[in-house]
């Protein structure tokens, strides 16, 4: 494939997400799926450009600003996304000729109509080529903040945020896991085949695996160059899900015959959990707000081939009075800030903002109102987040109990000893990325005081 092409769609793609506000996962995703016949080198390329394009943001935007006379917020977008994708190659990307990422640059640039800007794009990014090594950043020891924002492309006020709660040491550690590339897991459905016959099967087709931690049925996977067109995939042998997501159905435990409700289920990974630990006995009830949603969970449902899941269009905000103290078991992972995802959604950090995190304090808790009745007496009910924020987490969970005929029950006995903390003898766990080897998330495990 000529290198213009793939460049070409890398602009296109940046434009989307930067110009257009699509998130990077969707607008990679939709792109190759329209280039299935690009040979996997090709898009990994693609992959790699945009996602670290994205992922660097505002690092590099500090380096073209370094070197060029327009800032870049003055820019056009098409220039903007030419100079950022080109300067990440020069800047982060081993194996791809500098020279080459330049004289790309220059074509792309004339190939959408900016002949008379040729000069300027080559010259920004010949000038970031013979500097690079010699970039000032801002101070660490006189302004940490903005240091640490740059180095790390994470906007200066969870920055700050982070190292006044969680301490320097954390901080950085997390924003360092945020830049790794990291695998993808899932989850083996040991019910469908055996081990030895999934993992044969993964390797058969290239797949690098290697197990993750925490639990014995999670692998994390590499090397592939389309999930779907793996043959455990399409024989629903295995599901991705992040470990920290596997740790809800462990602390959750349900039992065969259960009744179970999952208020935001989509895309499934949670529902179709617990409905393998049960065996196909009981009823997993899987919502979400969309038809869209619904429908994603019905795809994971055929192709894991389940009969005790039946997903349906609901809005967790809005009451069911029919499921009014009916649920053994509700499960409650509600829309958030996603902060502890950062790694996989890099888009997350640009968008959210204090404000919007406050809003969504609000909505959780009015779902959590809902999902209170549903549970009947005894029953447990199952919170958690992909985030690192208190407010979400630690503080929803003590204003639930604070106000419903709930109380929290330790994590440890279905936990590794590995993570247990005293916070798992209280009944919550949050998981840090670059302390714990998952993702960021919180799960907490409540039960209904008898009656």
């Amino acid at each position: 494939m000529a290198a213009n092409n793939v460049r070409e769609i890398i602009l296109d793609i940046l434009l989307s997400v930067f110009r257009d506000g699509v998130y990077s996962h969707n607008a990679i995703h939709g792109a190759l799926e329209k280039v299935q016949y690009f040979s996997k080198r090709d898009r990994a390329f693609i992959t790699k450009v945009c996602e670290g394009t994205v992922e660097r943001l505002i690092e590099l935007d500090y380096i073209i600003d370094k070197f060029s006379s327009v800032p870049v917020t003055k820019m056009k977008p098409v220039i903007q996304n030419i100079l950022r994708s080109a300067t990440y190659q020069i800047c982060f990307m081993g194996g791809v000729p500098n020279s080459a990422a330049i004289n790309e640059a220059v074509k792309i640039a004339q190939a959408r109509g900016f002949y008379g800007l040729k000069a300027f794009v080559n010259g920004v990014l010949r000038n970031i080529d013979r500097n690079a090594s010699e970039i000032e950043y801002p101070s660490k020891k006189s302004d940490p903040v903005r240091y640490y924002s740059v180095r790390y492309s994470m906007p200066e006020w969870i920055v700050e945020a982070w190292l006044m709660e969680f301490g320097e040491f954390v901080t950085v550690r997390m924003l360092e896991s945020f830049l790794k590339e990291r695998p993808t897991t899932v989850r083996l459905k040991l019910h469908a085949a055996n081990k030895k016959e999934i993992l044969a099967s993964l390797r058969s087709q290239g797949v690098t695996v290697s197990r993750a931690p925490y639990v014995n049925y999670a692998y994390n996977i590499a090397g592939y160059n389309y999930l779907p067109a793996l043959d455990a995939f399409m024989k629903g042998w295995i599901f991705p899900q992040d470990v920290s997501s596997m740790l809800v159905g462990e602390c959750a435990r349900p039992n065969p015959g259960d009744y179970v409700i999952d208020m935001c289920a989509a895309p499934g990974g949670k529902c179709l959990h617990v409905a393998d630990m049960m065996g196909g006995f009981g009823m997993v009830d899987a919502r979400d707000v969309s038809q869209d949603k619904v429908s994603l969970i019905q795809e994971n449902v055929r192709r894991a081939d389940l009969i005790n899941v039946r997903a349906s269009v609901m809005d967790a905000l809005t009451f069911d009075g029919a499921s009014e103290g009916r649920a053994d078991l509700v499960i409650c992972d509600v829309p958030c800030s996603g902060l502890g995802v950062i790694g996989r959604k890099p888009d997350i950090k640009y968008r959210i903002t204090p404000a919007k995190i406050g809003e969504l304090v609000e909505l959780q808790r009015r779902i959590l109102h809902n999902a209170a009745s549903y549970v009947k007496p005894g029953g447990t009910l199952m919170y958690s987040t992909c985030t690192i924020s208190r407010e979400e987490n630690q503080e929803n969970v003590r204003w639930f109990v604070d106000n419903y005929p709930f109380h929290t029950e330790s994590l440890n006995p279905y936990l590794p000893r590995e993570i247990w903390r005293n916070s798992t003898e209280e009944g919550y766990l949050q998981l840090m990325p670059g302390i714990h080897e998952t993702d960021g998330f919180f799960l907490c495990r409540m039960r209904r005081d008898p009656e």
